[in-house]
């Protein structure tokens, strides 16, 4: 089995073959960074796999493809032609409209790449999988996602009615990007001079205006969400909870709080004590939603401050208990 840098490396050679009429071994083991040696290994594999390369030796001799000859594969990279055929179509893609190109790049990396480097893709494909959702979290059922993701592409106007029933309103956006976070897909748009996120399941109707916008030039999607995730993080924390966590606590902080906040407090904590617990100082939206999180981590948690906070935890757990007695 072919390992993963050397089927890449092999189409990278396919690659740099089609683009010259003839190179020297000494050119393409420079042009792709290897020995003259490795270079000869590599030709002679893809000998064995049936591409049509010939070698003159001699002086002026070299390597070259059978005229006539190409991969078809004209606009990848080396990388993305093994990645391609390794992921297949992820269901976020058919979900944007894209499974249709996707399978055609599929189809195409399929019938040209050799068999060892298309085992090499199959190999991949059979350890590494996206799964985006949570556990125990269904994905959201946007009805206009493929809707909103044309008007994307296509740089268009699109009015949405956006909301819940009994609670809409009709916005006329400049759709500038989409974001999947743990399967639920965002709109980033722009509006009256401002950037926003909508939840595009609760865009119950979109018609694209066939009237093209320009895009900011300053705009990067990537860096805009991820300076927009921190600012809004930041927003919800508004009360300070100190609490001590046990060893499995401090395991399951992640999953009461979310993994970013949980890794901000848990990078501040004070060493354990001698008994293995932490304390933390955790930044929360507010008592009443704290209580209710840190609930999850059960007989992991105490609540040392605010008050407040330690008052309603017992509460709830009381409560619980007398339920259940």
């Amino acid at each position: 089995m072919l390992d993963h840098m050397r089927a890449e490396r092999l189409v990278a050679l396919l690659f740099t073959l089609q683009s010259r009429r003839s190179a020297t071994i000494a050119e393409l083991a420079d042009a792709l960074e290897v020995s003259e040696r490795t270079m000869h290994r590599d030709i002679a594999a893809l000998q064995a796999t049936g591409v049509p390369i010939w070698t003159e030796q001699g002086r002026g001799g070299g390597v070259r493809l059978v005229d006539g000859w190409r991969t078809r594969l004209d606009g990848l990279t080396s990388r993305e032609a093994v990645a391609i055929f390794a992921m297949g179509v992820p269901r976020a893609l058919a979900d944007l409209g894209l499974g249709t190109a996707v399978s055609a790049a599929h189809a195409k990396v399929s019938a040209t790449l050799p068999a060892p480097l298309r085992d090499q893709a199959q190999h991949v494909a059979q350890r590494f999988h996206l799964d985006a959702p949570g556990w125990f979290k269904r994905a959201d059922e946007a009805e206009h996602l493929a809707d909103v993701a044309r008007a994307v592409w296509d740089q268009h106007q699109v009015r949405v009615t956006y909301g819940r029933a009994g609670n809409t309103v009709e916005r006329v956006l400049d759709p500038l990007g989409l974001v999947l976070k743990a399967g639920v897909w965002y709109l980033v748009a722009r509006v009256d001079g401002s950037i926003r996120t909508y939840r595009v399941s609760r865009i119950t109707g979109a018609d694209d205006l066939d009237t093209r916008f320009d895009r900011p030039t300053d705009f990067d999607l990537a860096t805009w969400w991820q300076q927009s995730s921190a600012e809004f993080e930041r927003s919800l924390q508004r009360v300070t909870v100190r609490v001590r966590l046990s060893p499995v606590g401090v395991r399951a902080l992640p999953g009461a709080i979310g993994p970013d906040l949980a890794s901000q407090a848990l990078a501040q904590a004070t060493p354990p004590g001698q008994d293995g617990w932490t304390e933390v100082d955790l930044g929360l939206e507010s008592q009443d939603v704290a209580a209710g999180q840190l609930l999850t981590l059960g007989v992991e948690v105490e609540i040392l401050e605010p008050e407040a906070v330690r008052v309603a935890f017992a509460d709830a757990a009381r409560r619980m208990w007398e339920r259940h007695r």
